[in-house]
């Protein structure tokens, strides 16, 4: 798939209550946590959107706009609507969103180039990554086309991405990973520990 026809979207906009902070802004290693996986995806796309309503810190790159949910409190679908609502605003010729949730400091370009290259093979208009039977309903491309459906959606209560995605016809690319788990995230300061420990042992 070519990818000059996607938008890279980095949804950072989470409540992160479980974690007790803006988890995004936490240290892992040497690096913030969001700046993990932009720095995997940033060279795949003409540009990236970065989705908070936060002032965060990243490593910044003039790929890279910070952009605010235009309605707050939808969660990860309102994220969504936002950068397909961008993109028409904006005037950009983007097709497709691929988007990526801010906490997953394990996930390599690698898996992103082989779903895109998956991907070819089907039609559709939403496709998610699933690994060892676990569907990832976050690292997922869609069709702009579906900004309209979407957005009646939201108006109308709709709120969880899997529920929706399913309703609408979404379809799973699996892929199998042996060793560490590359979609790994941290929730909890205890998974942040545990990423401490991956790191260390990479």
């Amino acid at each position: 798939m070519d990818h000059s026809n996607i938008l890279g979207v980095v949804l950072a906009g989470g409540k992160s209550q479980r974690f007790g902070e803006d988890k995004c802004q936490v240290k892992l290693g040497d690096k913030l946590l969001i700046d993990y996986i932009l720095s995997e995806i940033i060279d795949e796309f003409k540009e990236v959107l970065l989705i908070s309503n936060n002032k965060i810190k990243y490593n910044n790159s003039n790929k890279i706009s910070l952009v605010e949910d235009t309605k707050r409190g939808l969660g990860p679908l309102g994220g969504i609507l936002t950068a397909m609502k961008w993109i028409k605003e904006n005037n950009r010729s983007y097709k497709w969103i691929s988007t990526f949730p801010s906490d997953t400091p394990f996930f390599k370009k690698k898996i992103l180039n082989n779903f895109l290259e998956e991907i070819k093979d089907y039609e559709g208009k939403l496709f998610f990554i699933n690994s060892n039977d676990t569907r990832h309903n976050i690292f997922g491309l869609w069709s702009i086309d579906l900004l309209d459906r979407l957005e009646k959606d939201l108006d109308n209560g709709e709120r969880k991405v899997e529920m929706w995605a399913n309703k609408i016809g979404v379809k799973s690319i699996n892929m199998k990973f042996e060793n560490k788990d590359p979609f790994f995230n941290i929730n909890t300061k205890e998974d942040l520990i545990k990423a401490e420990e991956y790191l260390k042992n990479d």
